[in-house]
């Protein structure tokens, strides 16, 4: 994998990619921008910029500006498509950024998150201005702020958040939301992971209304059960992420069994729901669940 070239090699390489149109903007300003490596000179107008998370891709585009590369869920999953945008350059996966790509692309601005990253920073740092976020764990619209900040588009990030609780408290309203909901991922035949109030999707649950059953979060986001503990995830509603939300067959096995436990099933996109993290994002799953509430009426 190409992270693990040598480091004194893949700075010199990275150095060597770097020019000095590549850290400013057009007119040569810039801001000063503290993150979660310290501060970063930023330009005040950046027109080349790298993402190495999903909120970082979702909150640049749903701000305007389109990235030039950026990092992948996958290999095979590629952009999601509810961004609805093309021309962006795969730069790697999120956990395993490709530093060749991205120094070829020439950014003069390049996001990322301590917590997956962190002993990247000194390379991608030499090639353009880095800012990262402390962890992808935070509450998604505190980092949302931070990119905001990086893009100089603190104002329309606010705009964005504003208008997210705003339909979450219009939801609410319209159908009276209450009761409990579990929203849970198929990860493989022996874990099911259950996503708490702090991750994107489980905070959309609650921001419109619903409780999320308490459980053991780690970090807040995710508490993974077996099959066989299935019915900790029982809740009055349950959404199941898929890739085929009309594929009946992908509700797990230990849930079809226990109908009179789910008696709520729905299911929902994993590439957006799980993966489609920002302000774009967060539209796309009121939207689901609007649809959902206006069918269960």
């Amino acid at each position: 994998m190409r992270f693990t070239v040598p480091v004194v090699l893949a700075a010199v390489f990275l150095a060597g990619c770097s020019t000095p149109e590549s850290s400013t903007s057009a007119d040569g300003a810039t801001r000063t921008v503290e993150h979660a490596r310290g501060t970063a000179q930023v330009p005040d107008a950046p027109q080349r910029v790298v993402v190495l998370e999903p909120l970082e891709l979702d909150t640049a585009v749903a701000v305007g500006i389109t990235p030039v590369g950026a990092a992948v869920a996958s290999n095979t999953s590629g952009l999601p498509k509810y961004l609805g945008v093309d021309g962006i350059a795969p730069v790697g996966t999120v956990p395993e950024p490709d530093l060749e790509a991205i120094a070829a692309l020439k950014p003069d601005l390049i996001l990322g998150t301590e917590s997956r990253h962190s002993k990247l920073y000194d390379q991608l740092a030499s090639v353009a201005p880095t800012v990262f976020m402390k962890t992808q764990a935070d509450p998604w619209q505190d980092n949302a702020k931070l990119i905001g900040t990086a893009l100089n588009k603190s104002t329309e990030v606010a705009g964005l958040l504003d208008t997210y609780q705003q339909r979450c408290a219009a939801i609410r309203s319209k159908y009276q939301v209450s009761g409990t909901a579990s929203l849970v991922r198929p990860r493989d035949e022996t874990t099911l992971s259950l996503y708490g109030p702090v991750s994107f999707a489980g905070s959309t649950l609650q921001c419109t209304g619903f409780t999320i059953p308490e459980q053991e979060w780690e970090d807040g986001l995710q508490a993974d059960i077996s099959p066989e503990n299935v019915l900790k995830a029982k809740a009055d509603h349950v959404f199941v992420t898929t890739a085929d939300v009309a594929d009946t067959g992908t509700v797990p096995a230990a849930i079809r069994d226990n109908q009179a436990a789910f008696p709520s099933v729905t299911l929902v996109d994993t590439s957006v729901w799980v993966s489609g993290v920002g302000p774009k994002g967060a539209q796309t799953v009121l939207d689901d669940i609007e649809k959902f509430l206006e069918t269960a009426k």
